[in-house]
């Protein structure tokens, strides 16, 4: 375990649930939640992953052995985000390397990706930003950040019920977050505030004022079913859920995230720390070949959507139709430009995903300052004290994923690279 110094006593983390497929069923076939799921669904929401993991943590090693062997396993989440993981493995780079790679694991929900991850059964995954931040500063788990999954990839998107024109049209509405402690609801809090609107949490059959705006977190495979039964008025996601929102829930596209936040990061590539240190070769040639992926991925984005789609390798349970509209329609698409779903691409020039591994210090930093200006249900003691300098440095490990850079230097060439020095940048969020 490691030894962080920093010390809190209260966590928050969010359950993301089961995913999607284009008939509004999860990729299980089950077209509605447990109603006992749906109860821990609601405790993580409102900040209780701490005492429901406390409460797991016996039954771990039942699950699985912590693996001591060269294999690598792979855990993820049917998301857009997970792609170099994917890939990598799709394409053999994990062997060019001289790594064994089982066939990764399809995981629906991020509770149980972290049970696995924790108990061993995987050892690399991909988390949403927020997660090994409370892992680590929460429970002294040795969590190491080791790339960024993706940039952008996300966007808010509204009911054709509605007459929601631009975030100010958000005031009296209801709109559901994936989790409290995510970009999406930093990113959407930002722009309400600028709109004069008020972010509120409040209970359903409370009054919503004319300038305010009532969140609520919603698993994202219920987002577009709920949009289409008008339970909500917009959601805000990670794709393919805006995707599948526009082909079969009636969604409008609002904004993408990605043109608000120029290239911010979603999920991050993660390990853990013993693994790193105990075998360092070993997960020098695991980077190298996720790397080699991002740049394969940022390359070919149409062939890659197919090769994941359930019409291809059946790596996400999407048809192809839906992952290539989430990794490719963009500027090209002129009703975005028209609406006003993109204002900055002129300025931006970046995609509606894009694939670059480094993790930039300073956005590590605005996610964790950020956190502290956001409204969420829960305690948010964790937060306080948590030095957004000392998380930029412990969390996150540059050393591997520099030297797969180094050694394959296209990824300069991803459009979420800026010029000048790759490796550093100034964030930038503009509405």
């Amino acid at each position: 375990m490691t030894d962080p110094h920093h010390k809190k006593t209260c966590s928050h983390q969010h359950e993301h649930g089961h995913e999607l497929d284009l008939h509004g069923a999860c990729c299980g076939g089950e077209t509605d939640f447990d109603p006992g799921r749906r109860s821990a669904l609601d405790l993580l929401a409102k900040g209780g992953m701490a005492a429901m993991l406390a409460g797991m943590t016996g039954a771990l090693p039942q699950m699985a052995q912590a693996q001591d062997d060269d294999v690598l396993r792979i855990g993820y989440l049917p998301i857009t985000d997970a792609t170099p993981l994917l890939v990598a493995h799709a394409k053999g780079y994990f062997e060019e390397e001289g790594v064994k790679a089982e066939k990764p694991t399809l995981i629906r929900g991020w509770s149980p990706l972290i049970e696995g991850f924790a108990a061993g059964k995987f050892n690399l995954v991909h988390f949403l930003k927020p997660i090994p931040v409370w892992m680590r500063y929460n429970n002294n788990f040795p969590v190491k950040v080791m790339a960024w999954a993706h940039t952008n990839g996300s966007a808010l998107v509204v009911g054709r019920h509605t007459d929601i024109a631009d975030f100010a049209g958000l005031g009296g509405k209801q709109v559901a977050v994936p989790f409290w402690y995510s970009m999406h609801n930093i990113v959407l809090q930002y722009a309400l505030r600028a709109a004069g609107i008020k972010p509120v949490i409040k209970a359903q059959g409370e009054a919503i004022a004319p300038d305010e705006c009532n969140l609520q977190v919603l698993p994202p495979p219920e987002m577009p079913p709920a949009l289409a039964a008008k339970k909500i008025d917009a959601y805000i996601v990670a794709e393919p859920f805006n995707a599948l929102g526009e082909l079969k829930a009636g969604a409008r596209m609002l904004r993408f995230t990605g043109d608000i936040w120029k290239n911010h990061p979603c999920c991050v590539v993660c390990m853990n720390e013993e693994t790193t240190k105990a075998k360092p070769e070993w997960t020098q040639g695991v980077m190298n070949a996720v790397v080699k992926a991002s740049i394969y991925a940022s390359q070919n984005k149409e062939e890659v959507a197919e090769l994941l789609s359930k019409d291809g390798a059946g790596y996400l349970p999407a048809p192809a139709a839906v992952v290539k509209r989430a990794m490719t329609l963009y500027a090209d698409n002129p009703d975005y430009i028209e609406s006003g779903a993109i204002k900055n691409e002129g300025e931006f020039l970046n995609g509606r995903i894009d694939f670059q591994p480094w993790p930039y210090p300073s956005a590590t930093k605005l996610i964790v300052g950020a956190m502290n200006k956001t409204v969420v249900s829960g305690d948010t003691t964790f937060l306080d004290g948590l030095d957004p300098e000392f998380v930029a440095n412990d969390l996150v490990d540059y050393n591997f994923v520099k030297n797969a850079l180094e050694k394959y230097p296209e990824w300069k060439s991803d459009p979420s690279v800026s010029g000048g020095d790759p490796y550093t940048r100034t964030e930038i969020l503009k509405l």
